[in-house]
């Protein structure tokens, strides 16, 4: 197959909509990362979506709107709790889950009674929902497992022949996927941090539960309710650990690699001077949205300059801290190092 590379122009647009509309594929730009697209409405479509990306089927997928009023038709009803989260952080980085109407396919949602939606705030991706004329099923754009993309070059690298077309929308503002809030249960629960934080939800809310999953692997036998919570996620090719420590520690810890040539440190700004390994960095230390932001980058980094081991400089978990972690929590395959 041969995959397109689209401009944000308004032919590219019209082009990218006409895709989608007869079942086709398009990776698309949003305000988290790159998204891999189709028409939300039809489970053949949405099929194709885990055959490109390798994707496990038991993994449920987000739909993306263009309009808070294309929400209802996809849900059995919209409480009050949801609508206040819709006005206080919609259109952006923000997933609700609810109980699903009868119109999505259990593609979208893996099987399970709920559907998960967003309304980005990226005007490019609402112009390309409009062109296509239906809500978008769209999980990150990247093979299975892999980092996800946060620019039109990493989400070519992965789909190229696997999908019809890659708008290019340049690059991503957050950087990582979005927060993902249930309330299909009785208390509200949060299944994956992103840049609406946990205290942000609280504030409307009142109160939210935080899944153990957040934080730690999937219990055994439990179904993922979420997107990002089962499987292994945005990982380089690379063995990554996390190492909690101070730099101090931490560049002890470094000292005694013996064979340093493809080990690498995954560090805050200004550290690649201190640590004794080639570094690539992901952002100030002080600063969780420029880490947000380069994470997933320096990844993809990493894999491009070779390395085969990776030591991980922890970031906070406060905040869009906990976002981070999460995402390198998973990119490490949960293994971590205390010192």
């Amino acid at each position: 197959m041969q995959t397109l590379l689209l401009q944000n122009t308004d032919q590219d647009i019209a082009c990218a909509g006409e895709i989608l509309r007869r079942g086709g594929l398009v990776a698309i730009p949003t305000e988290t990362v790159y998204g891999l697209a189709a028409n939300a409405l039809d489970g053949a479509a949405v099929a194709r979506i885990f055959v490109a990306k390798g994707r496990p089927q038991d993994n449920p997928l987000i739909v993306h709107i263009s309009d808070i009023s294309q929400w209802r038709p996809l849900v059995r009803d919209i409480p009050d709790s949801a609508m206040a989260l819709a006005k206080a952080y919609w259109p952006g980085p923000l997933t609700i889950i609810l109980p699903k109407s009868d119109i999505i396919p259990d593609e979208v949602s893996a099987g399970l009674d709920t559907v998960a939606v967003r309304f980005p705030s990226m005007r490019t991706t609402r112009r390309i929902i409009d062109a296509a004329g239906v809500p978008l099923a769209a999980p990150s754009a990247n093979l299975s497992g892999s980092p996800s993309p946060t620019c039109a070059r990493h989400t070519m690298d992965d789909m190229r022949g696997r999908i019809d077309a890659v708008l290019d929308g340049g690059d991503c503002n957050f950087g990582v996927e979005s927060t993902v809030v249930t309330l299909a249960t009785e208390v509200p629960r949060l299944l994956r941090p992103g840049a609406v934080t946990p205290e942000e939800l609280r504030d409307v809310l009142g109160r939210l539960e935080i899944d153990e999953a957040v934080m730690g692997k999937l219990k055994e036998g439990v179904k993922a309710a979420s997107p990002g919570m089962k499987y292994r996620h945005y990982s380089p090719k690379a063995e990554v650990t996390i190492v909690k420590s101070t730099l101090e520690a931490f560049c002890r810890f470094t000292e005694q690699v013996r064979d340093k040539s493809e080990v690498f440190a995954l560090c805050f700004d200004g550290e690649q001077n201190t640590i004794p390994l080639s570094c690539v960095t992901y952002g100030r230390e002080d600063d969780p949205l420029t880490q947000s932001h380069r994470l997933f980058t320096a990844l993809r980094e990493l894999d491009e300059r070779g390395a085969k081991t990776v030591y991980a400089r922890c970031p906070s978990t406060e905040g869009v801290g906990m976002a981070v972690y999460n995402r390198l929590l998973r990119a490490a395959g949960f293994h971590v190092v205390i010192l």
